[in-house]
């Protein structure tokens, strides 16, 4: 069985998008997904995918989720539900969710690992949110704050988190 992590950047209020876009260009946090990512399997919905500016992840195997049996997407798989695409990657290592909203709602029980980039600022207008998770659930085993810079408008922080075992009695996690 895959292990099943999330990677996502989200404001202070959780807002992870606006009209199928991100909010924010952090080229620091972009880094960190492409390293993390690169070399394994990427699981989105249609909208993330649609979204993306340069079609299909490279070095990675995109999984793109969508209802309509119509749809091709160059370069990528097609699944009808996120069950059935993690059906099929079941001897991979390591999966990743990267959105969107709904498909982090349907992840987020069945996640191990998180990758969470903190943003620190609040965006108003945003639609898209990344569902509230239960601090208790979660152990923190890394961070990394960075102040804003010429390229990284926003101060921002790279969380990594694993699901507690449920005999886990730590339930601090300081966000």
């Amino acid at each position: 069985m895959s292990i099943i992590s999330i990677i996502v950047a989200t404001d202070e209020q959780g807002a992870i998008g606006k009209d199928g876009q991100l909010l924010w260009r952090l080229p620091r946090d972009l880094k960190r997904f492409k390293e993390i990512t690169a070399g394994h399997t990427v699981i989105m919905g249609r909208k993330t995918f649609e979204s993306l500016p340069g079609g299909a992840l490279p070095d990675r195997r995109n999984i793109v989720l969508s209802a309509d049996t119509d749809r091709h997407y160059e370069h990528c798989e097609l699944y009808h539900s996120l069950q059935e695409a993690l059906a099929a990657c079941e001897r991979e290592e390591e999966v990743f969710i990267i959105g969107g909203a709904g498909v982090y709602r349907q992840a987020m029980a069945l996640a191990g690992k998180m990758y969470l980039t903190g943003v620190h600022h609040t965006f108003a207008d945003a639609d898209a949110f990344f569902p509230p998770f239960a601090a208790t659930e979660w152990t923190e085993t890394a961070r990394q704050d960075f102040p804003p810079d010429d390229k990284n408008p926003y101060a921002h922080t790279f969380f990594s988190y694993i699901r507690k075992n449920k005999g886990d009695s730590d339930t601090t996690i300081k966000n």
